[in-house]
């Protein structure tokens, strides 16, 4: 089974950077025919402020951005009730820890942050800091 990996800010960072250990780590998911995908507000919270909108817009289109969808909002919500956790900086996190728990597996999620998304995605995720 392929799997899915999903970037957080930091990764679709990277991405749009062409870091080589990002850009190995797509390559290498996208070979083995896994999904490589992010989150729409993820999207929203990479930085992109360095980045030709044409790049932006060749990356995005070569992977899948989940909506944020009600459904996910309330999985979203319900981990965050669970963990005891509130406020912006948890929000983007809990949404794509959303998307992970229900992506098809094995998930293995890129992040800066990840003590944060192994608390919110649970041990079945991998999660690999970048």
């Amino acid at each position: 089974m392929p799997g899915t990996l999903l970037l957080d800010a930091e990764g679709l960072s990277k991405l749009y950077l062409k870091d080589r250990t990002v850009t190995a780590f797509v390559q290498a998911a996208a070979e083995e025919g896994a999904r490589v995908a992010t989150s729409a507000m993820t999207t929203l919270e990479a930085d992109y402020e360095r980045i030709h909108p044409a790049r932006i817009k060749w990356v995005l289109s070569r992977i899948d951005v989940h909506d944020v969808t009600k459904g996910i909002t309330d999985q979203a919500a319900a981990l965050l009730r669970t963990h005891h956790l509130h406020g912006h900086k948890y929000t983007i996190d809990s949404a794509l820890a959303a998307i992970a728990r229900t992506a098809p597996g094995p998930v293995t999620v890129l992040t800066s942050d990840p003590e944060d998304l192994t608390l919110l995605c649970g041990p079945t995720i991998e999660i690999t800091k970048v």
